[in-house]
């Protein structure tokens, strides 16, 4: 690992700078190793830096003296196989670096790639309805089959909805953490994380060890929207934290996205009132591609076999989707067939339908759409 890392790794666990501070002395002194070993009278150049408090950021960079603890946490990343991106990394994620404030370091497991950058953020509530689960399949699906990495926090709801999508479409994906790499939360989504780590990256900017603390979740949100070009919003209320992450991408200039709502759902409180506030109404992924002005790749690229698709799919989902051979199939012969209720038979086909591995045809009648 590269020696320069301890020094980043010491300015990362310094009290008092915060990412503003770190960037404005990075353009200052090139590197932390520069800075850690600067006379006391060659710190007097942080005063150029700060119109105020630059004494106490002397006081703590020249008394820091963890070193102990810098070298646990060097030993501890190479033992569990992450990486680290510093902000001066030639692969640190340029649409992150250019943000105000971006993370002096990024934990990381996995591999951030330049395709990357085509990126949308998909978040919302922990507890969605059925439309909220429904409408976030359909959108991520479609943006994954089509190029788009999907960004979001692999927190339980809409974020881990998107993500599970991404990975069925055969796409990328990558996620954010508030807590420390090697603290996967909610601890339900482990395998999740594995996955994401093979097919995209999990990340995070706090030090191993760092529990999900409910304040490191907004400095988590402003990380999501940052990587993304955009941020689409589904089902959110009032104080939802979708709608921080939201207001730091239109103060990164990126754009904003939300999915309407019944009027008289908590739920649609929030991206009914973005809509409102001017944020762009999208019901498909035709809306994000042409608000973006990119080229969506054809989905047609993303191919599955027939067992990939039963791989991916729910218990219902299969025993619905094992009963199609060739031709079209009316949904009561799919009912008699599968000896499920009929309610059941309906919901699972709406959803296969949405994911794109059914068709819907005239007369009730369905196929195989690939």
């Amino acid at each position: 690992m590269n020696e320069n890392l301890k020094y980043w790794v010491a300015l990362n666990m310094v009290e008092g700078v915060g990412h503003v501070s770190a960037k404005k002395l990075m353009a200052e002194f090139e590197n932390p190793e520069n800075l850690f070993k600067a006379s006391r009278s060659e710190l007097g150049r942080i005063k150029k830096v700060f119109e105020r408090g630059s004494e106490n950021i002397v006081e703590a960079i020249s008394g820091f003296s963890d070193c102990i603890l810098v070298e646990e946490e060097i030993r501890a990343i190479e033992k569990f196989g992450f990486r680290i991106l510093t902000l001066n990394d030639p692969a640190y994620p340029g649409g992150l670096l250019n943000i105000y404030n971006p993370p002096l370091i990024l934990y990381m497991k996995g591999d951030i790639l330049p395709e990357d950058s085509l990126s949308v953020a998909i978040v919302g509530t922990r507890i969605p309805d059925r439309y909220g689960r429904t409408v976030t399949q359909r959108l991520s699906g479609e943006l994954a089959a089509r190029g788009i990495t999907i960004v979001s926090g692999m927190a339980r709801g809409i974020d881990s909805i998107a993500q599970e999508e991404a990975l069925k479409r055969r796409g990328r994906t990558i996620a954010v953490l508030g807590s420390g790499l090697d603290v996967i939360y909610p601890p339900e989504n482990d395998k999740l994380y594995d996955k994401i780590s093979q097919n995209g990256a999990v990340i995070s900017e706090f030090p191993l060890g760092t529990g999900p603390l409910g304040q490191n979740f907004p400095q988590r949100n402003r990380v999501i929207s940052g990587l993304a070009l955009g941020v689409i919003v589904v089902q959110a209320s009032h104080k939802s934290g979708s709608l921080i992450t939201a207001s730091f991408a239109l103060d990164q200039n990126k754009e904003v996205f939300a999915v309407p709502g019944d009027v008289g759902k908590k739920l649609s409180h929030g991206p009914n009132w973005l809509i409102k506030k001017g944020a762009k109404l999208v019901e498909n992924a035709e809306d994000v591609f042409s608000e973006l002005g990119i080229a969506p790749r054809e989905s047609a690229d993303v191919t599955f076999d027939r067992q990939s698709v039963m791989d991916s799919l729910s218990s219902n989902e299969k025993t619905v989707y094992s009963v199609f051979k060739t031709g079209a199939l009316h949904v009561d012969e799919i009912i008699k067939l599968t000896g499920m209720e009929p309610s059941n038979v309906l919901s699972v086909l709406l959803l296969l339908e949405l994911n794109g591995f059914v068709v819907q045809l005239q007369g009730k009648y369905f196929q195989l759409s690939m």
